[in-house]
């Protein structure tokens, strides 16, 4: 070996080794990820400029799946332009429900390994009756997607934390989906808007939580189980009622896969880069 080459391999190493003690101490340690859903307001103005932003906060990860006005092709191709990878898409319950062929091409051609369900349509109170028929159709367009190399994930909204038996219809869901085809992605705020603890769900059922949604509330928000609550309530993580850094240490422990910043307030250009120095900041 010449000389020129071990002072590279040396100086490879040194690097590595310094980036592994920064790493060290630190809450979050994963990629920045995004839920495109953030960025409604801007993909119709243009898509690749609005990519082009995504990319310069620091983005390598998004969750969201085919955009109005490009074909699920040439997105792909913008994304690998940028070095984003898409690892999550969305998909609509009734249409899941009905065929995942769709979803599962869309998944194909965009790299993603997981598909997340983020309503599960209901009238009224979210009931047992309900949350049955979506623990049938979980289990089966799960079983589909993952004979396809996809895993299907829940993302739960609020509305599930009606109260059954010793428990919520929340725990129903977990206890009667097949975690060989179904599993679950926590959304911050929708957790701790009904009234939940973050942290303890996720070390409640430790082998069910695959993604996560970055969000937090409001200080002095009083929440319900509504699965809903105005814009305007998401603020910049580290500013709301949340405890964020709870929360992301158990998510570690149990191994959530991937992290999504989504930000459904107004002013999410002015809190996403606070969200991300905040999260980048927290210290064991």
């Amino acid at each position: 070996m010449n000389k020129l080459l071990k002072t590279c391999l040396f100086a490879a190493a040194t690097l590595v080794g310094h980036e592994a003690v920064l790493a060290q101490g630190k809450v979050y340690t994963n990629p920045i990820g995004l839920q495109a859903y953030t960025f409604r307001g801007s993909w119709p103005k243009g898509i690749e400029a609005t990519l082009d932003t995504i990319k310069s906060l620091g983005v390598t990860e998004m969750e969201g799946g085919p955009i109005a006005g490009m074909t699920t092709e040439e997105l792909r191709k913008q994304l690998d332009k940028r070095g984003i990878k898409m690892v999550s898409i969305g998909a609509d319950y009734k249409k899941l429900a009905e065929s995942s062929e769709q979803t599962i091409k869309d998944a194909k051609i965009l790299g993603a390994k997981y598909v997340m369900v983020a309503w599960i349509p209901h009238n009224g109170k979210f009931d047992l009756e309900t949350a049955k028929k979506a623990v049938a159709d979980f289990n089966k367009a799960g079983k589909e997607l993952k004979e396809a190399g996809i895993e299907l994930t829940y993302h739960n909204h609020g509305y599930e934390f009606e109260p059954y038996e010793d428990g919520t219809l929340f725990d129903y869901l977990v206890k009667n989906t097949n975690p060989e085809y179904v599993n679950f992605e926590m959304d911050l705020l929708w957790t701790a808007f009904p009234g939940q603890d973050p942290a303890a769900l996720l070390l409640k059922y430790p082998t069910r939580w695959k993604l996560m949604h970055l969000k937090d509330l409001k200080k002095g928000v009083v929440g319900n189980l509504s699965g809903g609550t105005p814009t305007t309530n998401d603020v910049a993580l580290g500013t709301g009622s949340i405890n964020i850094a709870a929360a992301l240490k158990a998510a570690k422990k149990v191994g959530v896969k991937h992290y999504f910043i989504e930000d459904e307030s107004p002013s999410y250009l002015k809190q996403i880069p606070q969200t991300i120095a905040y999260i980048k900041g927290l210290k064991e």
